[in-house]
């Protein structure tokens, strides 16, 4: 038998490379750390009867077709599978972004990278150089291939993702020492979608689950990431059920913010390990401008322009006359309103009113009524409400009148649920700004009376089932008044005081400006709060987003779809069922 050798295998490997539009990224005698026991291929290769490990040796990239002409958007997706640094296991993955992302425009190119893991290195260590040189060699393609050199980004999954937030984080570190001229193009990207990333936490760099879920007075992040000035843009994708913690997620992000780097974290209840939300990413760049030319913002309010979906409508006072509690001369009357959909189709009810500061709100703006009627279409009734405002004269706390109304309101609401054909163990709740900072005292605080019994409506519990906050105000100790003075980043920030976490606390859906100066850390703060509970929350931030962001909005961005999200979640929970 012809004995082979290494220049048989590189030989092999360069035909193979030309033949399936693959590049090798090494050549072999040059190639950082090589070991003997690593090999560079998808397991949908290494699990073939025949697969020869001696003609996979050297990680590569293997490039797809390009899009379209008409479609091309100029830039270039790397997409990177998991597998614990021990194969790259993501093959379907893999195909569904290839696909995804060139019918969106993009040159995507497929990078497989050294595994199992380096003996006697960080995990981590050969798939890190493999990558610096792969964005490299990606970058001196870029001409010759139709995209711009600076609109490269990437997408990936798990150990994957370890790798992605190298990448993005920390590519003015070398990896590996220069080998040639091709290691003088720069090698960092333009941006990151990250999925799940693993070993990022204290409790799991070692390449293990997160021992100790990822929190904890031990427990920080790593600090193989370095954030240097090179950091890029990340929209950072997590499952609230995964072992490797989703705290890596709220860490990076949180690091993002002090940076004052752009980015989107997206947080998916109930979910373990896995790539979730592959729309927020395409969002996420399309508001950035990585696909070309906006489009014009829309008004909110002219999107959903029309009652065509409502049926009955009533109109109600929220107290007996004589019986509000601490009435305030300069407060208006506070009063519900029911927006029964003309087709019912769920027996839940959705509870809606605005912010304003505590100093005034508005049942009928845009950050109302909107949702209403989108909820009203779907066929699902609607309660909104006017709380009291403005603010209570001192001693009382600003919210105290509004979260006595907001009770009463729930209580009135469970009392009526049945004869309206509704369920009374089926209410949510949702505010905006100050209203968000209202949600959350609904949520986390029903135990606990605003006030003194009336009567028999009162006896009936004010716990809701679920609670959503759109840009939440008020919710940590460095922005009680005014807009987060810190950005909520520090770790002196901390959860308002009202807010009691009871044993009622309730799941919730975030949604947040990430540029809000009321800021997302409100919401993230509280998400993670609610997941030391145990409680599976939903979290999204937008990209270069601030406070009411959905007023007016660029069509196929996080600001123009949220109102799916509130949708999905209460599918995903089964609250609308």
């Amino acid at each position: 038998m012809k004995k082979i050798t290494s220049l048989t295998i590189l030989a092999l490997c360069c035909i193979t490379m030309a033949a399936q539009e693959r590049q090798a990224i090494w050549s072999e005698k040059k190639m950082p750390d090589k070991q003997e026991h690593q090999i560079a291929a998808m397991t949908d290769v290494s699990g073939k009867a025949d697969f020869n490990p001696d003609e996979y040796r050297i990680p590569y990239l293997e490039w797809y077709e390009a899009p379209p002409a008409d479609k091309h958007t100029g830039g270039c997706m790397i997409l990177i599978s998991g597998g614990s640094y021990q194969n790259c296991c993501d093959v379907g993955l893999i195909r569904k972004w290839k696909e995804y992302f060139t019918g969106l425009g993009f040159q995507c190119v497929n990078f497989v990278y050294r595994t199992p893991r380096p003996v006697g290195l960080p995990i981590y260590q050969s798939a890190w150089e493999d990558g610096q040189r792969a964005v490299r060699l990606v970058r001196k393609e870029a001409k010759k291939r139709g995209f711009d050199p600076e609109k490269i980004g990437v997408i990936s999954m798990s150990a994957g993702s370890h790798l992605g937030l190298l990448l993005a984080t920390s590519s003015q570190t070398a990896a590996y020492e220069r080998i040639d001229r091709t290691d003088d193009i720069p090698c960092h990207i333009n941006w990151a979608i990250i999925n799940a990333p693993a070993y990022g936490t204290t409790d799991s760099e070692l390449g293990t689950p997160s021992t100790r879920q990822g929190y904890g007075s031990d427990v920080k992040l790593s600090t193989v990431f370095k954030f240097d000035e090179k950091t890029c843009p990340i929209s950072l994708h997590h499952g609230g059920l995964d072992p490797y913690s989703p705290y890596t997620s709220t860490l990076v992000y949180r690091q993002l913010r002090k940076m004052k780097v752009p980015a989107e974290l997206h947080l998916f209840p109930d979910k373990g390990h896995g790539a979730f939300g592959l729309e927020r990413g395409a969002e996420f760049m399309r508001q950035l401008g990585f696909m070309g030319e906006p489009e014009n913002s829309v008004a909110l309010m002219d999107r959903y322009a029309s009652d065509d979906a409502r049926g009955d409508y009533e109109k109600s006072d929220i107290w007996p006359e004589g019986k509000m509690p601490d009435p305030q001369e300069n407060q208006c009357i506070p009063y519900m309103e029911w927006h029964m959909p003309k087709v019912l189709k769920t027996k839940a009810i959705q509870i809606i009113y605005s912010g304003g500061s505590y100093n005034g709100n508005d049942p009928d703006g845009f950050e109302v009524t909107p949702v209403r009627r989108y909820l009203n279409e779907k066929g699902m009734a609607v309660v909104t409400i006017k709380y009291r405002t403005p603010r209570p004269a001192a001693p009382l706390a600003k919210h105290t009148t509004a979260w006595q109304d907001l009770q009463r309101a729930i209580r009135i609401v469970r009392s009526e649920a049945e004869k309206r054909g509704l369920d009374p163990n089926r209410i949510g709740i949702m505010g905006s700004s100050a209203g968000g900072h209202l949600t959350l005292m609904g949520v986390t605080s029903s135990k606990h009376d605003s006030y003194l019994k009336i009567d028999a409506i009162d006896k009936l519990p004010c716990n809701v089932q679920w609670g959503i906050g759109i840009y939440p105000a008020y919710a940590l100790t460095d922005g009680l008044e005014k807009p987060n003075a810190q950005g909520g980043n520090e770790d002196d920030a901390i959860l308002a005081p009202e807010f009691s976490f009871d044993l009622d606390t309730a799941p919730m859906l975030f949604i947040h400006g990430d540029s809000d100066g009321w800021a997302a850390m409100n919401s993230v703060k509280t998400w993670e709060k609610m997941q030391q509970m145990g409680i599976q929350s939903e979290l999204h931030t937008l990209v270069k987003q601030g406070h009411c962001f959905q007023r007016k909005a660029l069509p196929g961005t996080g600001s123009y779809t949220f109102m799916d999200r509130i949708w999905e979640f209460l599918t995903a929970k089964g609250f609308n069922k």
